[in-house]
């Protein structure tokens, strides 16, 4: 039940209060049901100022809130609402932090932005350290810019998980790391999260004979005392491109020394699993295809709660498409699916090429008619040390694909690539280039493909696959058309 009240006031507040820019407002919503309109300003919800989003998404929870409106001919509202406990009201702000995004104060030396090459789109220079982004997006943040105030209202907000780049938690060595002398006290603020029930991720970017060896056993040991609320830490190795002029000084691990990396983590994490039922520690992907190992089993990746940073990532594809490629196998469709011929491209990261190839053997194994090519595309632009897919350019792409068919190797009929290429949402490499140019200049389809399994089994055979209610796997039912 909604109850409002429109106050027309005769004064202003006694201080001035931040204004967020209503940009649109749902439809039946109780925003709309009040008036509001895109073009008001929110001023205030029960008399306290709003910082940010997280201060409005607190502060309308309640089942009585008092929300103050400034209307576009400055005439201010005072709307009174009953609703349901946590209910929305359908408003959306200019600003989607409804605040300015923080910018990172430290000079990391293993920052990726510092080795971008000149000429790129601005934003992709924009170092971001913003607490607010940690909850929003899953960034990774250095508690180095946040104050008392920031982390007293986590905790009041009980806001959870944040996502923390520790790098070290030898105080000294991590100011060094982060070129910023409060980065070690601000380490401090962990004790007081972990005090106060908040869960946390952590990360360390680890840079050969810096934080690694005794280093690295040290923040393993330090970290593992705020579990369970801890819930996992990832151990990744700073990228390195070849734009490292004037920089610190920086060398990628070795076959050997990723193993001697994997075996300290891992030594580690049968304990921790013991204990709080979690194993905590984890070494990344490249760790493992750099030592030339098998990835660990799924089990021992929690849930893959890392799996953004590259924890995790080439098992759960492994398993996704393993399962999807037997139970096709098993179905009665396959026998429909058998007939199904095409020529295909795939084109992905070094990372990844060995995996993906393995599957395309296995596809056309299964699929007499069907041809596939799996193309690692070397990273010229950032540098061949650079080996995922995400920072592969179209420049890149079009380059070494247009040097194939100049040697008279086909393309095919589609070239496959990972979303993860794309800017999110858009059809545009890191570079600008459309994926319309790539198109045109390769006469080819191109066809983005989610990071998953079967995803990956689907795109191949361009077929939907279908499951029952309870998810069980029953097989697919659109096979690859011309």
């Amino acid at each position: 039940m909604l109850d409002f009240l429109i106050i027309e006031r005769a004064c202003k507040m006694e201080k001035e209060l931040k204004n967020h820019l209503i940009k649109a407002v749902a439809p039946n919503s109780i925003g709309e049901e009040m008036g509001v309109e895109p073009g008001d300003y929110l001023i205030a919800i029960n008399d306290e100022e709003i910082d940010d989003v997280f201060d409005y998404q607190y502060l309308i929870k309640d089942e009585y809130v008092e929300i103050l409106i400034r209307k576009s001919d400055g005439e201010e509202w005072l709307l009174e609402i009953d609703k349901d406990y946590d209910e929305d009201l359908g408003i959306d702000f200019e600003n989607g932090l409804m605040s300015d995004y923080r910018s990172c104060h430290n000079k990391c030396i293993f920052c990726f932005i510092d080795q971008m090459p000149d000429g790129m789109r601005d934003t992709l220079y924009f170092k971001d350290d913003d607490s607010r982004l940690s909850f929003l997006q899953g960034n990774y943040i250095t508690l180095t810019n946040m104050t008392d105030k920031d982390i007293n209202r986590i905790i009041r907000f009980h806001l959870a998980p944040i996502n923390i780049s520790v790098q070290t938690t030898n105080p000294e060595l991590r100011c060094r790391m982060l070129n910023n002398r409060f980065a070690g006290s601000a380490l401090k603020n962990l004790d007081k999260l972990y005090e106060n029930h908040i869960e946390m991720n952590g990360q360390i970017v680890l840079c050969k004979h810096i934080n690694d060896g005794p280093e690295l056993e040290r923040s393993i040991r330090d970290l593992s005392k705020y579990l369970p609320f801890m819930r996992s830490v990832s151990v990744v190795p700073a990228g390195i491109t070849k734009y490292r002029e004037g920089l610190y000084p920086l060398e990628l691990f070795t076959k050997q020394e990723a193993g001697c990396v994997i075996d300290l983590i891992e030594s580690y994490q049968q304990n921790f699993y013991e204990n709080f039922g979690l194993h905590f520690i984890h070494a990344s992907d490249e760790f493992y295809i750099t030592a030339e190992r098998e990835f660990p089993e799924e089990e021992r990746y929690d849930g893959y709660i890392q799996l953004e940073n590259g924890v995790g990532m080439m098992r759960l594809f492994i398993n996704e498409f393993h399962e999807a490629f037997h139970s096709m196998m098993k179905s009665e469709e396959y026998k429909k699916l058998k007939t199904i011929h095409g020529n295909i491209t795939i084109a992905t990261g070094k990372l990844a090429y060995s995996t993906v190839l393995s599957f395309s053997e296995e596809i056309m194994e299964a699929f007499p008619d069907i041809r596939i090519s799996v193309v690692g595309i070397r990273n010229d632009f950032f540098g061949e040390t650079i080996t995922v897919a995400g920072l592969i350019t179209g420049q890149d792409l079009m380059k070494q694909l247009k040097e194939r068919k100049d040697q008279g190797i086909p393309l095919g009929d589609r070239l496959l690539i990972p979303s993860s290429m794309l800017r999110m949402g858009e059809n545009v490499f890191l570079d600008d280039i459309t994926g319309d140019q790539v198109e045109k200049e390769l006469a080819i389809k191109l066809v983005p493909v989610e990071s998953g399994g079967r995803e990956f089994l689907d795109a191949i055979l361009n077929a939907d696959y279908r499951m029952n209610r309870n998810n069980e796997n029953i097989g697919y039912i659109k096979a690859y058309e011309d």
